[in-house]
């Protein structure tokens, strides 16, 4: 979930220079204080998770990139790519693909299954009930957590404004050539900003979530594409079975940020 997220930012001379111009312009504009949510951005933000809450199916394509500080200092980004597919009220399948990680997360509506496809290793949990109940007790069982949560529960709002200070509403921008409203929020421990597309499907094109007390700021990010809001869906994606060799967890292995150790699935 967002509030238990801590991510990453950009640095070096580029960074320096397009800071102090991202500086120039949100200096006009609405002021992020303690004030509570802008009316304009909370607005945009119920909107969005009515309408994304209201849907029963969709399915939607993401590139991702995730930064983290190395022993020495040096920020690295690492990319990849996501795909959701959802059908309320009990099924959901995600799928990562990366340098590092290809994971699959599958729920049918009684199980929820971590698959690590690279590694060949699984973890099931019984978890009968809907999407909102299958994170809540995967959180419960294993605290793993992933970013971007918080937008495929029933109602993604209260998890989004969870310890959030301030927002604001900082006009339009365009994300994969689509207008968008650019939001921003300040919460206790992390910085996040949405781009939601303008118009009636009020859908959120690109997500950053900022870890500001973290040395170096880094960040999460996600853009979105592909959105399709009345898919056809086989139902046959949501089963799973084990494959030849794979080999069952006992455990899940997560750091203290909620986030899977790959290293120890080995």
């Amino acid at each position: 979930m967002l509030r238990r997220r801590i991510r990453r930012n950009v640095t070096g001379r580029a960074g320096q220079l397009a800071a102090v111009a991202l500086g120039i312009c949100l200096a006009a504009g609405p002021a992020l204080g303690a004030e509570g949510i802008d009316p304009d951005a909370d607005k945009v933000l119920r909107a969005m998770s009515n309408y994304l809450g209201g849907l029963s199916a969709f399915t939607v394509n993401a590139d991702i990139d995730n930064e983290f500080i190395d022993v020495s200092g040096q920020k690295i980004q690492l990319s990849s790519s996501g795909q959701l597919v959802l059908n309320r009220p009990g099924s959901l399948y995600m799928h990562r693909q990366g340098a590092i990680a290809d994971m699959e997360i599958i729920f049918d509506g009684k199980t929820v299954t971590l698959h690590g496809k690279k590694l060949k290793v699984y973890k099931q949990l019984e978890s009968p009930g809907n999407i909102d109940d299958a994170f809540a007790n995967l959180r419960a069982d294993t605290d793993l957590d992933f970013p971007g949560q918080d937008l495929l529960y029933s109602d993604p709002y209260p998890g989004l404004v969870t310890d959030v200070m301030s927002g604001a509403h900082f006009g339009t921008a365009y994300v994969n050539g689509v207008e968008c409203h650019h939001l921003a929020f300040r919460a206790a421990r992390v910085d996040w900003q949405l781009w939601v597309r303008t118009g009636n499907k009020p859908l959120p094109m690109k997500y950053i979530i900022t870890s500001k007390w973290v040395t170096g700021a880094p960040q999460y990010s996600a853009r979105f594409r592909d959105w399709n809001t009345n898919p056809s869906i086989d139902a046959g994606r949501f089963a799973f079975t084990p494959p030849a060799g794979a080999r069952e967890l006992d455990t899940i292995p997560v750091s203290e940020l909620g986030e899977l150790i790959i290293e120890e699935l080995q």
